[in-house]
């Protein structure tokens, strides 16, 4: 740690730090009873029980795209997205969840509705625009809601559920491509497909905002949840000592300056990128590599995105029953699912391109729907491992404007002079995808020395385990940083 870090050595079982002068208040101190020894596991169960399509149908030619414009279409959203970050990320903290993001879907809806009116660049740019500005607060409100009523053993499985859903209303909307196309093959004079797909995604949206409305949020704010339901939902999160939802703070400065301290603050910066800028790309372009393999825009979909997205779903699921059987496994998910996209991406690289090899580089970028599992978990991170609610702002805000930069990254390494295979892209993404392991095991070996260090100084105190975790939940409830916190003990 650096000469200005907190001084965790100094803290007293009997007078640990918090931002009260010494005192939790009433309702955290409830909350940490309650987590300990006021409900069983079957309560906490029963709980939980309650809780680039358009671009190969003819966007391109329709809009008179040239060059890198299609490229900056991508690039232009995540600036937007990076641009409207800080302030949605405010209406997060201090209005309602669930509200937030109804009406966020509601105009993206909108918005993609309107695409399909769009006759140029400059047209589909502005919309993009408001398409990435609108859509920023989907994965902060994911992170909130993940810590707020799921434990860190519980992270990296809900993160792969959301994942996997992710990739399975893709397969669903593919399906409805793929009928939107066929329609439009048979009746080539009528409305061009890409348009027929931004109609339907944009409806689609719209009535899920009024689900999302009446049905999301943080267990506070569930209308479905009773009382003692909500209260027991804080107390399930408790254990994670990174602070619950269970009541408001203020944003404090010294914690903006812990962040900063922080090491993993620069390890979400760098390796967020890093998975960033080859994802970022061939979520952009992946269906015209596909093209480049000589299918047709019908065939991209039933033989390469669908396909794809299957085995993603697949290899997310067993991913997320692994780091459930196995705790602390997270970090070696991560490099071993990054193994197979290094190695697909660097064998695109470097097969001939032949008609004889063409299953077998689709079989390599096949492959690489397996890398797609780190991103997810590398995101869970933050609400298992940073504690303090201003210092996971921070932190989320830095991780965002590295996701936004990768992906920007990304889209622009896919250059138009190098399709249709675009060597120069994949082989950069095959070095990011190698880069990505290195970053992991760096990362993984700091937490370990870490939680080493911390067990050592607990056990100079003379505490028992249940009394270093009691202190530990008092001290994350009254928002202390997982940095200042000596009790906290890091997930792997």
């Amino acid at each position: 740690m650096s000469k200005d870090s907190p001084d965790i050595t100094k803290v007293e079982p009997s007078t640990a730090p918090s931002i009260h002068e010494g005192k939790v208040s009433t309702v955290a101190t409830d909350i940490v009873h309650a987590a300990e020894d006021e409900f069983t596991p079957e309560q906490y169960r029963k709980l939980l029980r309650n809780l680039s399509t358009q671009a190969v149908f003819g966007i391109e030619k329709d809009c008179h795209l040239v060059g890198q414009q299609y490229s900056w279409l991508t690039s232009i959203f995540y600036i937007a997205f990076l641009v409207a970050e800080t302030p949605g990320n405010y209406l997060l903290q201090r209005g309602s969840v669930g509200p937030t993001v109804a009406v966020s879907m509601f105009l993206w809806g909108i918005i993609v509705l309107c695409i399909a009116f769009a006759k140029n660049f400059a047209g589909l740019a502005a919309l993009r625009f408001l398409e990435g500005v609108v859509e920023c607060t989907t994965y902060p409100a994911l992170l909130i809601i993940t810590g707020s009523i799921y434990t860190s053993e519980e992270h990296a499985m809900r993160s792969v559920i959301w994942g996997s859903s992710n990739a399975g209303m893709d397969v669903l909307t593919s399906l409805i491509n793929y009928g939107i196309g066929r329609r439009a093959e048979a009746h080539p004079g009528g409305l061009a497909p890409w348009k027929g797909i931004s109609l339907f995604l944009g409806s689609f949206t719209i009535v899920l905002s009024v689900v999302v409305y009446f049905c999301f949020g943080t267990p506070r704010e569930l209308r479905w949840l009773s009382p003692e339901e909500k209260r027991m939902a804080a107390a399930r999160a408790v254990r994670n000592q990174t602070g619950s939802d269970n009541q408001k703070h203020e944003f404090r400065w010294d914690q903006v300056r812990t962040a900063f301290k922080d090491p993993q603050t620069y390890f979400f910066f760098l390796l967020v990128i890093v998975n960033s800028i080859p994802s970022g790309g061939t979520i952009s372009f992946g269906n015209q590599v596909y093209e480049s393999f000589g299918f047709t825009n019908l065939e991209t979909i039933v033989e390469g995105k669908i396909p794809y997205q299957l085995l993603s779903i697949v290899w997310f699921l067993v991913a997320g029953w692994i780091t459930v059987k196995k705790p602390n496994v997270r970090f070696y998910v991560m490099m071993i699912s990054i193994v197979p996209a290094f190695v697909g991406m660097l064998a695109l690289a470097l097969l001939p391109h032949r008609n004889s090899l063409l299953w077998t580089r689709w079989g390599m970028f096949f492959i690489t729907s397996i890398g797609n599992l780190a991103g997810p978990l590398i995101w869970t991170l933050l609400p298992s491992n940073v504690g303090g609610r201003t210092k996971k702002s921070v932190t989320g805000t830095v991780l965002f404007i590295a996701y936004c930069v990768g992906n920007c990254v990304g889209a622009q390494v896919f250059r138009s002079e190098d399709a249709p295979r675009y060597i120069p892209a994949i082989v950069v993404c095959s070095i990011m995808y190698g880069l990505e392991i290195v970053i992991m095991a760096a990362w993984r070996t700091y937490y370990v020395w870490q939680n080493h260090r911390r067990a050592a100084l607990i056990r100079e105190m003379g505490l028992t385990a249940a009394e270093a975790a009691h202190q530990g939940y008092l001290n994350a409830e009254s928002d202390m940083t997982d940095l200042e916190n000596v009790y906290f003990k890091y997930s792997l």
